[in-house]
């Protein structure tokens, strides 16, 4: 059975929606899974929504989740949630920033990272391997501000 793992990433422009989805995306790849992704900018560049669909398994023939078929909706501000709640199925898990303790992230920037490692604990890939997509992602002098930021939304910090 080809079991597809359906994950949404929504926030508002400026957040790193797309940063937190291109990490997720090669994660899953360097685990030698199909991945799609898909965005959708909207008015991203005045602060308005934005979204990206993330779709791995063994094989994934679209990019797009489905409504109500998202396992995880990751949502990077609070406002975001309702506006994208109709792609979450049933059974499927929020990450909303409500579950970080902000005031333990030494950058607010790196909230997005945080949500990332909350995400972790539902995916089975390694801390290793997150963290390896992480640094691949980001410029070296942001590496130690956001592998922090990965533990503090793993709650191991």
């Amino acid at each position: 059975m080809n079991k597809i793992t359906n994950i949404v990433v929504a926030g508002l422009g400026g957040q790193g929606v797309l940063k937190a989805s291109d990490i997720i995306a090669e994660v899953a790849f360097g685990a030698g899974l199909d991945v799609k992704k898909s965005e959708i900018h909207g008015m991203s560049q005045r602060g308005g929504s934005v979204s990206s669909d993330v779709r791995f398994g063994d094989h994934v023939f679209s990019p797009m989740v489905p409504d109500g078929e998202a396992d995880f909706l990751v949502v990077l501000a609070a406002d975001q949630v309702e506006v994208n709640a109709a792609v979450l199925s049933p059974t499927g898990v929020l990450i909303d920033v409500s579950q970080v303790k902000e005031d333990k992230l030494r950058n607010k920037k790196s909230i997005n990272v945080a949500l990332l490692g909350t995400l972790s604990q539902h995916l089975k890939f390694t801390d290793e391997e997150w963290i390896a997509a992480i640094k691949r992602n980001l410029p070296e002098t942001l590496h130690d501000t956001n592998v922090e930021a990965f533990y503090v939304g793993k709650n191991k910090a």
